[in-house]
């Protein structure tokens, strides 16, 4: 049987990945590797433990319930031996879990089920603060729509600030504003953008885009309550305004 570990990326920061859950362990191990991380998935932590020789990992990504041990066991045996970042999982989420997960040397902690950008979003954050210089990706060829100091990289689902920095999105936040961005310039009504927004988040109800404009206004504008680019067109809905930069 293949390794699951085979073929990783090159450039990324290795991230190991210790679950018991095989169908979760195989998607963070393609979402990981779909975003220059070089996954090492592995099913336990004897599976940990029978590498050889140790692996030069940047963080590990550890599940708190393991089958047959505490995860927190596992985190501060390589905490010790390797002084690397660790972000735990956890499909129970307990206040008194993260606590004890934080306070064991945990550096994050993130509920199950997550949203994958959330999980990439924290892993960089972590190995940012670790010291990690992750390589410049390489944008040539990728589809990308600037507005004032900020691009919106539509091949990698990144929005990028002047720095090159990436500022975190969730899925619903990034949908909306590449759908606003693609329709820049025209006034968008909320119905269409429930409509944009309705296959996989069906649940999704007019108040919500509310809240997704305003996270998003707080992301993208200096004066989140003054819109240059993200504005309201009362009774009609909303506008992405980049030809001139009126007051709304």
């Amino acid at each position: 049987m293949t390794q699951e570990h085979e073929n990783p990326a090159s450039d990324g920061a290795t991230i190991a990945i210790i679950d018991d859950d095989d169908e979760l362990r195989g998607t963070m191990t393609a979402l990981l590797r779909e975003n220059g991380f070089t996954p090492l998935p592995l099913p336990d932590a004897d599976a940990y433990r029978r590498l050889a020789p140790p692996p030069n990992l940047n963080l590990a990504l550890i599940d708190l319930n393991l089958a047959g041990e505490s995860g927190l066991t596992l985190a501060m045996e390589i905490r010790d031996r390797m002084g690397i970042p660790i972000v735990m999982l956890t499909g129970w989420g307990t206040e008194t879990d993260r606590i004890e997960g934080l306070e064991t040397g945990a550096d994050d902690y993130l509920m199950k089920p997550f949203n994958p950008r959330e999980l990439l979003a924290r892993l960089r954050a972590v190995l940012r603060r670790s010291g990690w210089k992750a390589p410049t990706p390489d944008r040539s060829g990728h589809q990308m729509e600037t507005f004032g100091s900020m691009t919106l990289d539509l091949t990698r689902r990144e929005l990028l600030a002047h720095d090159g920095g990436e500022i975190p999105l969730t899925n619903g936040e990034y949908r909306l504003l590449e759908y606003l961005v693609r329709n820049r310039d025209r006034i968008i009504p909320r119905v269409e953008l429930l409509r944009e927004l309705g296959s996989d988040l069906s649940t999704y109800v007019d108040r919500t885009i509310d809240v997704l404009i305003l996270r998003l206004r707080r992301k993208i504008e200096a004066v989140p309550s003054k819109p240059v680019y993200l504005q309201t067109r009362r009774g009609q809905g909303y506008i992405f305004v980049t030809t001139q930069r009126s007051e709304p």
